[in-house]
C-alpha cells in the first residue's frame, strides 16, 4: 500500500506584479509547509515555482494520512468523582458522557499531585487529501498582498484575476474550490507560443511538462541563470560586459516565462552624460541591462529581454531603441538645465523644503550639520573648511532637475555637479558619501570628509527626531533612525575614528531652539545608539555576555568599546578566565552586600596569602597603567589573569567578613582594589561559565 504521494498545486492568473513575485512564491511555500508540519504530515522535499502567470508548489512524498494519536483526557479528581455512598457523582457521569463512553470504561490517572478520573482514546489521523484544500485556501489568504482586487461579479479577492487551478495528489485530482475555481489537472502554457491547455499527468514532471509542451520555464532560479548567461553572451557579441544587478535580474525573470535576449543601441552622444544617469534610465525605466567596457565605462548598447521568440526580432530591437532615445534625451535636458546654475546656487532653495515641523527646513538642517561637521573635524584634526563646505552643499542636489526625476541619484549627482563647478574633490566625494552606508552590509564612506559629513548628518537626524518626540516604536521607523544609528557606529568603528557618542549628541542637541528636555533626550539617543551597537556586535559573533561585560563599564567611544570587546573575547579563551570571572563575581557580591567600612590603608594584613595578593595586585596595577594609557586592553587582561593563583589562595584561606572590624575594612579594601583593576577593561563577572 502506498503511504506517500506527490502533491502539486498551481494557481494560474493574469500577469502577477514582478517586484513581488518571488516574495509571494516563497510565502506560499512557507505557509503550506508550516501547515503540513503542524498537521504532522511528513514529506521529503519541496519546491516553489513562479512565473508571470502562475504560482506553484510541489511537495515530494507527502504522507497519505496523519499518524494516529493517543489522547488522554483528565476528568474530575477522585474525591469529587464519587458520592458518599460510593456511586459515581454527577461530575464523573458528565465526564463519561463528554468522552462518549460509560463510567465503567474510565481509567484513573495518578501523579505526585493527586489522582483523577481519565479517559484514553486513539484518534485516527485524517486523510491528507481531506486536509489539503483548507491548507491551500488558508495559505493563499495569508499571502503578503498589499492590495487585493476583485473582478467580474465575484467577491473573490486576489492580487490579480485567476483563471485556473491545478491540485493533484498522486495521480488524482483533489476536487475542491480555490478562489472560485474548480481544481483539475489542466494548466496553460505560454500565452502566445503554447496557448493550448496542457494536462499535468505526473506531478514530478510538472516543470518538464511546461517546458516541453508549454514553452514555459517554471523555475525562477533557472530563468535567472538563463537570463544572466544570455545577457553576458549578447554583451560579449558587441565587445562588452553586461552590467547586471540582482534586483533587476530578479525583476526581468519575473516578467518573462520564456526569456529571449535582444541587443539594442543608442546614440553615442549620450555617453557624455554621467554613467549613473544612463544606467538608472535603462534599468529603472526600461528594464535594460547596460553594457560596459572592461574599464567600467559604458558602451552605447543595452540588452533587453522579450517574452516571445519573434520571427522579426529586429522589430523588437527597433521598438526598444525608439523608446530609449526620448528617455535619454530627457536626461540630457535635465543635465544641461542643471548645469546652467552652480550646485551652491541651489542651497537657498532648500529653505523651501521642510525637514520636520519642529526641526525646520532642510536648509536649517544643513546649517546644523555644518556646525556639527566642524566640531567633528576638529576632533579628528581634519580640514574644517572642507567639512563645512561639504555639509552646506550635501543636500543641494535635491533641488536639481535630475534628482527630481531620479531620486536614487541623490548624492551621486551632487558629486558630478560639484566637480563640474570646480569644488574641491574632497567636497564632491563627501557629498555622495554622506549617504553611506546606504543599506545593511554596504560600504561606509571611504574619505575622511565623507565620514565626517555622514556621521554629522545622521547624528543631527537622530537627536532632532528624538527631541521632537518621534521615537521609533515597534516596526515603525519613518525616519530610518535605526539605520542612521547603525550607520554612525559602522562609520566610526570600521574607519577607526576616535569619537565620543555623548559628546556628539550633546553638541548636536545644543543647536536646536525648540522646547525639549535636553538631558532626557540625550540619554534616550545614547541608549538607542548603543542598543544598535549590541545588535551589530552580536552579528559580528560576539556573545551577549561579552557585550554586557564591556557595557557595564560604560565606554562612550564605539571604537574603544570594540577594542575592549575584542580583549574580553580573547580573555575568556584563557584557562584562568572562568575562575577569575567567578572570583570577580564573588568579590562584587561581597562588596555589594557589605555595609562595613572600607579602607585603602592595607598595611598590616596578617595572613601570608593576603600579603602575597596585595603585592601581586600592586605589581599588576603598576604594569597595566601604561597598557591602559595606550588602550591595550588585551595585554591588560592578560596581565590581570596572572592574579588567578593569589586570588584563589586568598579565598581558600582568608575569612573576609571577620569580626575584627579594622581587619575586615582592610580585606574589603583589598577586594575593592582588585575589582577596580578588572573594571578598567570590563566587568568580567558578567561572563557566563
Amino acid at each position: 500500500m502506498t503511504t506517500s504521494k506527490h502533491l502539486l498545486f498551481e494557481l494560474g492568473s493574469e500577469e502577477l506584479p514582478p517586484k513581488t513575485l518571488l516574495k509571494l512564491s516563497n510565502a506560499l511555500l512557507e505557509s503550506i509547509l508550516h501547515s503540513l508540519t503542524a498537521a504532522e504530515l511528513n514529506f521529503t522535499t519541496s519546491k516553489a515555482y513562479a512565473t508571470p502567470r502562475r504560482l506553484a508548489v510541489f511537495i515530494e512524498n507527502l504522507s497519505a494520512t496523519q499518524p494516529d494519536k493517543t489522547v488522554e483526557k483528565r476528568g474530575p479528581a477522585i474525591q469529587a468523582a464519587f458520592a458518599p455512598d460510593g456511586t459515581p457523582s454527577k461530575a464523573a457521569l458528565g465526564f463519561a458522557v463528554s468522552c462518549n463512553t460509560r463510567f465503567e470504561q474510565l481509567g484513573r490517572l495518578k501523579t505526585d499531585k493527586g489522582e483523577w478520573l481519565s479517559f484514553t482514546e486513539v484518534v485516527k489521523g485524517q486523510a491528507t487529501e481531506n486536509l489539503i484544500p483548507d491548507i491551500i485556501r488558508q495559505s493563499i489568504a495569508a499571502l503578503p498582498i498589499a492590495k487585493r482586487m476583485r473582478w467580474g461579479n465575484s467577491t473573490t479577492e486576489f492580487v490579480r484575476p485567476v483563471h485556473w487551478a491545478v491540485l493533484s495528489y498522486g495521480d488524482a485530482v483533489i476536487n475542491t474550490d480555490i478562489l472560485g475555481l474548480k481544481t483539475g489537472l489542466t494548466t496553460q502554457g505560454h500565452r502566445f507560443h503554447a496557448p493550448q491547455q496542457i494536462v499535468i499527468s505526473n506531478a514530478a514532471l510538472y516543470a518538464d511538462t511546461l517546458y516541453k509542451h508549454g514553452k514555459v520555464i517554471a523555475e525562477v532560479g533557472l530563468r535567472k541563470a538563463i537570463i544572466k548567461n544570455a545577457a553576458q553572451k549578447a554583451a560579449s557579441a558587441v565587445g562588452g560586459i553586461a552590467h547586471i544587478e540582482e534586483d533587476l535580474l530578479e525583476e526581468i525573470a519575473a516578467l518573462n516565462e520564456w526569456p529571449v535576449p535582444i541587443t539594442g543601441t543608442f546614440d553615442p552622444r549620450f555617453l557624455a552624460l554621467p554613467a549613473e544617469v544612463l544606467i538608472t534610465t535603462m534599468q529603472t525605466n526600461q528594464k535594460y541591462f547596460p553594457v560596459k567596457n572592461t574599464d567600467g565605462s559604458l558602451r552605447p548598447y543595452f540588452i533587453t529581454f522579450s517574452n516571445i521568440e519573434s520571427t522579426r526580432p529586429e522589430s523588437i530591437q527597433q521598438g526598444n531603441e525608439r523608446v530609449i532615445t526620448p528617455r535619454l534625451t530627457d536626461a540630457e535636458f535635465f543635465w544641461n538645465q542643471d548645469r546652467k546654475s552652480s550646485l551652491a546656487d541651489h542651497v537657498a532653495s532648500l529653505s523651501n523644503v521642510v525637514f520636520q515641523e519642529k526641526l525646520g527646513t532642510v536648509a536649517e538642517k544643513s546649517e546644523r550639520v555644518s556646525k556639527l561637521a566642524e566640531f567633528i573635524a576638529n576632533k579628528l584634526n581634519a580640514d574644517v573648511a572642507l567639512a563645512k563646505r561639504a555639509a552646506l552643499l550635501a543636500k543641494a542636489d535635491l533641488m536639481t532637475n535630475m534628482v527630481g526625476e531620479f531620486g536614487n541619484l541623490q548624492g551621486i549627482m551632487g558629486r558630478y555637479y560639484a566637480l563640474a563647478d570646480n569644488e574641491p574633490k574632497e567636497v564632491a566625494f563627501a557629498i555622495e558619501e554622506h549617504y553611506f552606508p546606504k543599506q545593511s552590509g554596504s560600504p561606509t564612506a571611504s574619505s575622511q570628509i565623507g565620514q565626517i559629513i555622514a556621521i554629522a548628518e545622521k547624528i543631527d537626524t537622530l537627536t532632532g527626531i528624538f527631541s521632537a518626540s518621534l521615537i521609533p516604536t515597534g516596526d515603525k521607523d519613518p525616519y530610518a533612525l535605526r539605520r542612521a544609528a547603525l550607520g554612525v557606529l559602522r562609520t566610526i568603528i570600521e574607519n577607526k575614528l576616535v569619537l565620543n557618542i555623548p559628546e556628539l549628541c550633546d553638541f548636536s542637541l545644543g543647536l536646536y531652539t525648540h522646547s525639549f528636555v535636553r538631558a532626557d533626550t540625550q540619554s534616550a539617543v545614547i541608549t538607542f545608539i548603543f542598543d544598535r551597537l549590541k545588535g551589530y556586535c552580536l552579528d559580528q559573533d560576539y556573545t551577549a555576555d561579552e557585550f554586557d561585560a564591556v557595557s557595564a563599564v560604560n565606554p562612550t567611544e564605539p571604537l574603544d568599546f570594540m577594542q575592549r570587546l575584542q580583549a574580553v573575547q580573547a580573555f575568556r579563551l584563557r584557562p584562568e578566565a572562568e575562575s577569575l570571572a567567578a572570583a570577580n563575581k564573588r568579590i562584587r557580591n561581597i562588596l555589594k552586600k557589605s555595609d562595613a567600612a572600607i579602607t585603602d590603608n592595607l598595611i598590616g594584613l596578617p595572613e601570608a596569602v593576603e600579603q602575597q595578593l596585595l603585592v601581586a595586585a600592586q605589581a599588576a596595577a603598576s604594569d597595566i597603567a601604561p597598557l591602559l594609557a595606550k588602550q591595550d586592553y588585551q595585554a591588560t587582561l592578560d596581565r590581570l589573569s596572572q592574579l588567578k593563583e593569589p586570588v584563589d589562595a586568598f579565598f581558600d584561606n582568608v575569612m573576609v567578613m571577620t569580626d575584627d572590624l579594622a581587619l575586615r575594612a582592610k580585606r574589603l579594601g583589598l577586594l575593592s582594589m582588585l575589582s577596580e583593576q578588572f573594571l578598567t577593561c570590563a566587568d568580567i563577572a558578567k561572563l557566563q561559565s
